[in-house]
């Protein structure tokens, strides 16, 4: 199964790309993953990468493309893989389009978990964390027995600046510009499909595993 994961920040596709790569033991393929590597293995185009990437610029498109291709070369992506954070453009997807048609291999499905903004945005800004331990909690789904305070610890609890309303608008506003120009364009490939993620967990794994389960 070759499969492209995408959701919102929020919206659980960490959790649901751990669950989907342990339960079919196919490679998790992220943008940063793929950099490192390729960077630590000393390829030319990981060389490539590096200076850019050491200058904190963007890396160019080209560079990237060439580095998904060698990735998907790769023997443990012969029985599927799980592609997450790329591609992210429309011009992105078209070259991959082409990559997998050049491998002899084909996306199955584009699995998007579906989450309204404005859940999101509680979701999002809901996050407080211990100063003193670490530990995090969340106002809704996971909030601390006295609030403000750390069960572990008794330590003071806040909201990272990241966290606020403001940054986490925005940054939602962002995402979905760039995102939904790639969901028209897998809709109209045929391969888009909406996973429901305001349900439990489980219950979006298992919504996951009824459509890629005849792909097993």
């Amino acid at each position: 199964m070759n499969l492209i994961l995408m959701g919102l920040p929020g919206a659980g596709k960490g959790t649901q790309a751990e669950r989907i790569i342990a339960k079919y033991n196919i490679p998790h393929i992220s943008t940063g993953d793929m950099f490192r590597a390729a960077i630590k293995e000393g390829t030319e185009l990981g060389l490539k990468a590096k200076s850019f990437m050491d200058q904190g610029a963007l890396v160019p498109d080209e560079v990237t493309i060439g580095i998904v291709r060698e990735r998907l070369s790769k023997e443990d992506c012969d029985k599927g893989f799980l592609l997450d954070g790329f591609p992210r453009t429309v011009a992105q997807a078209s070259a991959l389009e082409e990559i997998v048609k050049d491998l002899g291999k084909k996306i199955d499905y584009v699995i998007n978990i579906d989450v309204d903004s404005d859940l999101l945005l509680k979701r999002l800004t809901g996050r407080r964390i211990c100063k003193d331990c670490g530990s995090t909690y969340h106002l809704v789904f996971n909030p601390p027995a006295v609030e403000g305070v750390c069960d572990k610890c008794g330590g003071e609890l806040y909201q990272r600046s990241d966290d606020n309303e403001e940054t986490v608008a925005n940054r939602l506003e962002v995402n979905i510009k760039q995102t939904q120009p790639l969901l028209n364009f897998y809709e109209e490939l045929g391969y888009l499909r909406n996973i429901n993620g305001v349900q439990e967990i489980g219950k979006v794994f298992e919504d996951i595993e009824a459509l890629i389960g005849v792909l097993a």
